[in-house]
């Protein structure tokens, strides 16, 4: 039987997952791990970024899509792409939990950037369901 996570080791493990993606794409400028109600987890933000504030405006752009995904009966949201001047920033689905918001550069590959934070997001989710 597994022993539950503490909120201090899956913080950890989720930093882990993030500094592998940061590690794998040299594109990635920012990253964080968010709970659907908007707690980060963990972060690799820029400095001066306010990682509650992030994290409670990433649950709330969530929250928002998936209902306009429904109503257009586009079956459940998976991921939110922004596309801003300075690179996109990606919201992805980590499982029932998590949350995976990943910001790059404009010169980022749009669509290995999407396969890899799917990926990670998929890693992420695992977490959770260890605890």
């Amino acid at each position: 039987m597994n022993t539950p996570l503490t909120p201090e080791v899956l913080a950890s493990r989720a930093r882990a997952v993030l500094r592998g993606l940061h590690s794998n794409l040299a594109e990635v400028e920012a990253s964080a791990v968010v709970t659907r109600d908007g707690i980060t987890v963990a972060s690799l933000l820029s400095t001066g970024a306010d990682p509650d504030r992030f994290g409670a405006m990433c649950a709330s752009l969530l929250a928002l899509a998936a209902r306009a995904s429904k109503e257009v009966d586009r079956g459940n949201l998976r991921q939110i792409i922004l596309d801003g001047q300075q690179g996109p920033l990606l919201l992805t689905h980590g499982g029932d939990s998590a949350v995976l918001a990943v910001a790059a550069t404009p010169r980022a590959n749009l669509g290995r950037l999407i396969l890899e934070t799917r990926r990670v997001a998929t890693d992420l989710a695992s977490l959770w369901t260890q605890t």
